[in-house]
């Protein structure tokens, strides 16, 4: 065990992994206030995951905000050079209600962001990146691919639009084959189109079963996009993470080309999330495409709850009324081992210990 590993709980110790993996690639590091102006989320709500934001007013009157995100601050304040991408990494808190709706929690996310003259090599690069990322995090560790733009396009051809099409992303996030036709069916859908997107569902989720199947559907634009990103990863120890699943889809306004979720053994959600976002990026004013993705960090402190992590390795128990330089010099001996010790009078009930030993008159005992 050495110093980093007695003082860094895991997901630290993941956190400059991290930082180191970003770096090694050109990443920068980003950093903002902890406060942006209100009227950046109230203009863009479409772009966030909830529109509640925790809001107050300045000394000066003006209205601020609780960052509720990273990517809308990083896009604003970049700037575009012909040819080139913006490739930053951030380390940010970002306060969301909950999930479950009660109250709003402050959660740590760090991530990365490519904006500008984005190709088909940087969208490779982000999803080693993200691939990675998570082999980082766990050797247990799968990453979940889908194209927006393959979903957008099947849906158009059935003609569904505005609500009848929020509905279907829905279907297909669900992975609800018969929600999915029944919605075709009530919109008069031509019954070749409905099949079509239907199809996705049925897809399977190895990585090249799934871009044949795909290949065969009316998408071979955004198949032989989704095939030359990932061949790219081809001889990477990374590529037997990747997998694709329909159901990885998200919000057809924000994301408009690759998406990806990763997932760890041991943790019930998502621990990474990320994609194509071009629209935000025109609608803050900038030109090019951008591709990003977060890492939760929230989500790697529930991992290190469900294992076997110690808080520390011997619980030293001393009577009352011990010496204070006896239990220091007991303390001191052990350490000496090499091991971690909490000294204390009776056991924590919440704290997990290797062993337990026990301080006497005639030195440290395993019973008493």
């Amino acid at each position: 065990m050495n110093l980093s590993d007695r003082i860094l709980k895991p997901e630290e110790r993941i956190l400059f992994s991290l930082r180191s993996l970003y770096g090694e690639y050109g990443y920068t590091p980003y950093k903002m206030r902890k406060f942006e102006s209100y009227d950046l989320y109230a203009g863009n709500k479409d772009f966030l995951s909830s529109e509640q934001v925790i809001a107050f007013s300045d000394t000066d009157g003006a209205l601020l905000a609780l960052k509720p995100d990273v990517t809308l601050s990083i896009v604003r304040s970049g700037r575009d050079e012909p040819g080139t991408a913006q490739k930053v990494y951030y380390q940010e808190n970002v306060y969301r209600p909950a999930r479950q709706g009660q109250g709003f929690r402050e959660i740590m996310q760090t991530g990365v962001e490519c904006i500008g003259a984005v190709d088909e090599y940087c969208l490779s690069e982000v999803l080693l990146l993200a691939a990675e990322s998570l082999r980082r995090i766990s050797p247990r560790a799968v990453l979940h691919l889908s194209h927006m733009g393959l979903v957008r396009k099947l849906i158009a051809r059935a003609g569904l639009t505005g609500q009848a099409e929020q509905r279907a992303v829905a279907a297909i996030a669900a992975r609800s084959a018969h929600e999915l036709a029944a919605l075709c069916e009530e919109n008069g859908c031509a019954r070749e189109q409905a099949d079509a997107l239907c199809g996705l569902i049925g897809i399977p989720s190895g990585l090249e079963a799934a871009l044949e199947a795909l290949g065969r559907l009316p998408c071979a634009e955004e198949t032989a996009a989704l095939r030359r990103v990932t061949d790219a990863l081809r001889d990477t120890p990374v590529y037997g993470m990747l997998s694709v699943d329909v159901s990885t889809v998200n919000d057809l306004g924000y994301y408009n080309g690759l998406v990806f979720r990763g997932y760890v053994d041991g943790v019930p959600e998502r621990v990474i999330a990320g994609g194509q976002y071009d629209p935000l990026v025109r609608k803050l004013g900038r030109r090019g495409g951008a591709i990003g993705f977060a890492v939760y960090l929230d989500a790697l402190e529930r991992m290190q709850e469900a294992s076997d992590r110690l808080d520390a390795d011997v619980l030293l128990i001393y009577p009352e009324g011990a010496s204070p330089a006896a239990v220091l010099e007991a303390v001191k001996g052990l350490s000496a081992e090499g091991l971690t010790v909490c000294a204390q009078k009776a056991a924590p009930e919440r704290q997990r210990f290797g062993k337990t030993l026990y301080l006497t008159e005639s030195g440290v005992k395993e019973r008493v």
